[in-house]
């Protein structure tokens, strides 16, 4: 079988799958699930293009990571094909832990377990599966190879998963902010050390990253009534739970059933490998079509969060600088118990606050390093002169109440 395909990407148009190794890894069934998981979550309730998938994501990370080694390798950087396969396995791997709606519903399904754990432990599975072939791609995706800059192209400020995930999200929403030069960063990669710089020459090209990232947080992922519509989802699982719990018998695929009936956390999810083998039947499908007939069933706060979600009948979200004291909670609060006639603890289904943070970048990890001309290596804050730079390694935190419209609007326009 012939086994080097190519891929029309819309974002980079004709995409290689390099070897047979990787074909075979693309075809995998943890791999094939992502293409039922959408990259972005609820963002399509705001950009209605925004339905690209977790897929498409980690093929165009591969991409760029064979671009960054072609580019290495033209300046005289030594990769073994065996390093070079190792890296784009990595990164094509680095995000099948996923589960439905990607991060919403994190730590939702299974307490305290994040996707990147449950992505190592699938790559163990798979080198078990492949007799040992992903052992150099798990070295290097944890941090375990000395030539770190193999790491760094899969996991930093500035790797491959940031320069895919950025430009598809632009391009898929429409919003114009988080177009990156992708390529002329590419081009100005280097090895200095074992560690990833940029020549300086493509200092510009990373300050506009850092600033598009800044951007497409504010403007698409923490997007008000995106996290609004977020939370709804977690509100809506978290009920079905409760009442699962309680007896009632719900509409759910066989996997989605397995962890509405069980307490799953950490401790149990390590011990036994049916959670996660029903962990990798679920998609977003499974959601959804739960969402779609818990909309109609017997449970009040679970009929209408349902049905609202399903109409986009989103809560209203309110995004501002300083946090809301407990008396406006409890004024909210007040009017959408007497609103829907519910008790205290039903309330806690219909107005949440929430906590939003945003740091473009981190001065304390994996520093972007700029090597100028006589080769003497640089922060990017140091290197720059672009005197608001700092500015963007601040965390600025906002705070956000949701509550449903029927209430009107209590706070004004924020």
């Amino acid at each position: 079988m012939n086994k080097k395909k190519i891929i029309n990407d819309p974002v980079y148009g004709f995409v290689s799958i390099p070897s047979a190794f990787i074909f075979d890894l693309v075809q995998h069934p943890y791999l094939q699930r992502l293409r039922y998981i959408k990259q972005v979550s609820m963002t399509h309730l705001v950009y209605p293009g925004a339905l690209h998938t977790r897929f498409q994501h980690v093929v165009g990370a591969m991409h760029l990571m064979s671009l960054a080694i072609d580019t290495l390798k033209s300046k005289d950087v030594e990769i073994s094909p065996e390093e070079e396969e190792a890296a784009l396995a990595a990164i094509l791997l680095h995000d099948i832990g996923h589960g439905p709606f990607s991060h919403s519903l994190e730590h939702t399904l299974i307490e305290g377990v994040s996707h990147e754990m449950i992505s190592a432990l699938l790559m163990d599975k798979l080198n078990e599966e492949f007799e040992g072939r992903l052992t150099l791609a798990i070295t290097i995706f944890n941090d375990q190879y000395p030539r770190k800059f193999f790491h760094q192209l899969v996991s930093s400020q500035l790797d491959t998963d940031r320069m895919d995930y950025l430009n598809r999200d632009s391009f898929f929403t429409g919003v114009s902010e988080g177009v990156i030069s992708f390529d002329r960063i590419i081009k100005m990669l280097h090895v200095y050390n074992d560690e990833l710089v940029v020549e300086a020459k493509g200092i510009y090209s990373v300050e506009k990253f850092l600033i598009a990232r800044r951007l497409m947080y504010w403007q698409v992922y923490l997007h008000k009534t995106v996290i609004g519509a977020e939370l709804m989802l977690i509100k809506i699982l978290a009920r079905a739970k409760e009442i699962s719990a309680q007896g009632a018998s719900l509409f759910a695929t066989q996997a989605l059933r397995h962890f509405l009936t069980n307490k799953v956390d950490i401790h149990n999810f390590l011990e036994d490998p049916v959670h996660l083998t029903n962990f990798m039947r679920l998609d977003d499908t499974d959601i959804l079509s739960a969402v779609k007939e818990w909309a109609f069933g017997e449970d009040k706060i679970l009929r209408v969060l349902c049905t609202k979600l399903m109409q986009r009948n989103l809560l209203r979200t309110e995004l501002r600088n300083a946090s809301f004291s407990e008396e406006e909670v409890k004024q909210v609060r007040a009017k959408v118990k007497a609103h829907f006639r519910l008790t205290e603890e039903e309330v806690d289904y219909f107005v949440y606050t929430q906590v939003v943070r945003n740091s473009a970048y981190d001065l304390k990890q994996n520093n972007i390093k700029i090597l100028n001309k006589q080769g003497v290596v640089q922060d990017i804050t140091e290197a720059s002169d672009l005197s608001n730079l700092e500015a963007l390694a601040k965390s600025v935190e906002k705070y956000a109440i949701s509550y449903p419209k029927e209430v009107g609007l209590v706070f004004g326009h924020l």
